[in-house]
C-alpha cells in the first residue's frame, strides 16, 4: 500500500499552486489547519463515514462547521477531498503543503530539545548558528527534555544534531560494545 504522504502529495501540491497563484500561502496554511482540525474530530469522522449521508450532505455538514473561515477556493478543495474520499488525509496534506511552503519561503523548521530551559540569548545564538549552517531562516520550537541530562538535540528536516549528554553516553556505549 502506498504511503499516506504519497497519496496526499498531489492534493497538497494543488493547494500550494492555488495559494501561490493568489499569493495566499499563510492564509491557506490557516485554512488547511482548520480543515485538518474539523476532519480530525471524532464526531465528524463518524458523520463522514456514514453510508446514509451522500457527498452533498457530507460537504454541507463539513463546510457549515468551517463557517466563513474558508474562501471559495478552499471550499472547492474540501469538496474535491470529500468526493474523492480523501478528507481523511487532511493531516498529511497539510504537512506536505507546509513543507512545500517553507521550502518556497526559504524557511527551515527546527525542533530543539534542551535538558534545561533556554534563555532568549541562547535560543537566538542557536538559531543564528542553524541559519548559517542551513542557509535559511530558521523557525524553532523548543521543548525541555530532562532525560537529555545536559546539552541539546536539534532536528532540522532529516538532520539530527545530538549534542546532549545522553546522546554522547549512548555513542560511547556503542563504541565500547562494537
Amino acid at each position: 500500500m502506498a504511503e499516506l504522504s504519497t497519496i496526499a502529495r498531489p492534493y497538497a501540491e494543488a493547494a500550494f499552486e492555488i495559494a501561490s497563484a493568489k499569493r495566499a500561502l499563510p492564509s491557506w496554511s490557516r485554512m488547511l489547519e482548520l480543515v485538518d482540525s474539523v476532519a480530525s474530530d471524532a464526531r465528524m469522522r463518524t458523520a463522514l463515514a456514514s453510508p446514509t449521508l451522500g457527498d452533498a450532505e457530507k460537504e454541507s455538514l463539513f463546510l457549515s462547521v468551517c463557517g466563513d473561515a474558508l474562501d471559495a477556493d478552499a471550499k472547492s478543495f474540501v469538496r474535491v477531498l470529500i468526493e474523492s474520499d480523501r478528507i481523511g488525509l487532511s493531516r498529511e496534506i497539510r504537512e506536505v503543503y507546509e513543507k512545500r511552503r517553507h521550502d518556497a519561503e526559504g524557511v527551515a523548521r527546527a525542533s530543539i530539545e534542551s535538558a534545561m530551559p533556554l534563555s532568549d540569548a541562547d535560543l537566538a545564538a542557536m538559531k543564528a548558528a542553524l541559519e548559517r549552517r542551513f542557509g535559511r531562516r530558521v523557525e524553532a520550537t523548543v521543548a525541555v527534555n530532562p532525560a537529555l541530562i545536559g546539552g541539546a538535540r536539534i532536528t532540522v528536516g532529516d538532520t539530527v544534531i545530538d549534542d546532549s549528554v545522553a546522546g554522547k553516553l549512548a555513542a560511547m556505549q556503542n563504541a565500547l560494545t562494537a
